[in-house]
């Protein structure tokens, strides 16, 4: 038996397993394990009806060749063959499908996210910056079914955004929105540009996974609680009562605001979100680093100071630096339709993970 149906036999028996405890009724009592289990009978399930297929292939190819070895009969030698000749295709085909089935999932890929999009160099064009990238990814939420809520803004002088963060919900969105941490840098002639010359600026995208209070002990003694007048946009009613909130993690010196919402409980809950997100980011980066000591890792860097992408306007193109891919569809792009890009930053950092796995 070869190594591949040597480890999907192993899955096999083990989504037997899940498939008879997630039945059980002590474990149905345990909430947090139940899900747990839940989440790994349905990976199971994927990998296990590929190991079905595949064991088919295999078990047909060594009944053809048996045939051809050991029957007399012209008539069945030639059927075989046939079947030969559309098996052993397949069967490689499969052999790739089955090895990138096997990389390890990335346990954060099924979580929500909070991403946080901020100006950098370019002033008032970066700003405005920030506002069209925003609504790039909310034309992408929805395109996903996704839903997403503003946490905190901080309008520009002149317009957009110094900074915006959002909570997004859905099904494996921190897996799909992952790669777009870093700075995305824009190349355009701005409003404002009497002279009709390209300017550069550019923002930085954070994208990290929700944490839940299982992920991360976060201890209240250690945070900071301040309250303030809400400033920006929304009536009357932000000025005049402190409902934005501010948390300072004392052991680390992350600060986290919060003053979108009306109420300061309200705030107060996801300010309090995003600053276990932030600080479990922080220990999973330890971790990365980790395990990138023997693989160098192309695509989740986490280093959030690494040029990743240029939208160039004058040539309506995108290049996304990591992986040299380059598209000409700007304005598709800016109105979400980035899924390509996205499945080809997926499918570098899968074929890092198969070599990687070869290596080690």
């Amino acid at each position: 038996m070869s190594d591949l149906l040597k480890k999907l036999e192993a899955i096999s028996i083990r989504f037997d397993e899940v498939g008879k405890l997630i039945t059980d009724p002590d474990i149905i009592a345990d909430m947090s394990r139940y899900v747990k289990l839940n989440k790994e009978y349905k990976d199971l399930e994927e990998i296990v009806k590929v190991y079905k297929e595949y064991k088919n292939v295999v078990d047909n190819i060594a009944s053809s060749k048996e045939i051809l070895e050991t029957e007399d009969d012209p008539e069945m030698k030639e059927m075989a063959k046939m079947e030969l000749d559309e098996l052993l295709p397949r069967k490689e085909e499969m052999d790739e499908e089955v090895k990138f089935l096997l990389i390890p999932k990335d346990p954060e890929d099924d979580k929500n996210a909070i991403m946080e999009i901020r100006a950098g160099t370019g002033g008032d064009e970066a700003c405005i910056f920030v506002e069209d990238v925003f609504r790039m990814y909310t034309m992408y939420f929805k395109e996903k079914g996704w839903s997403y809520e503003v946490i905190n803004s901080n309008e520009g002088s002149v317009a957009g955004y110094k900074e915006i963060s959002l909570d997004i919900s859905g099904e494996g969105v921190y897996g799909m929105l992952k790669f777009e941490s870093g700075v995305h840098r824009v190349q355009r002639v701005p409003d404002t540009e009497s002279q009709g010359r390209v300017h550069t600026s550019a923002i930085t995208v954070a994208v990290l996974p929700e944490a839940e209070e299982v992920d991360f002990d976060l201890n209240m003694a250690d945070v900071k609680k301040d309250t303030y007048r809400a400033s920006g946009a929304g009536g009357q009613h932000v000025n005049k009562t402190e409902s934005a909130v501010r948390l300072t993690h004392i052991p680390t010196g992350v600060v986290v605001e919060c003053q979108d919402g009306r109420s300061q409980h309200k705030n107060y809950e996801k300010a309090l979100n995003v600053l276990r997100s932030r600080l479990y980011q922080q220990e999973l980066e330890k971790k990365q680093s980790e395990r990138d000591a023997h693989r160098k890792s192309l695509v989740s860097t986490g280093d959030r100071s690494a040029k990743i992408r240029t939208y160039n306007y004058p040539q309506g193109r995108i290049t996304d630096h990591r992986i040299n891919k380059t598209i000409y569809n700007l304005a598709s792009f800016m109105n979400g339709d980035i899924q390509e890009i996205i499945d080809a930053l997926k499918m570098a950092e899968n074929a890092e993970k198969l070599k990687g796995q070869e290596v080690v």
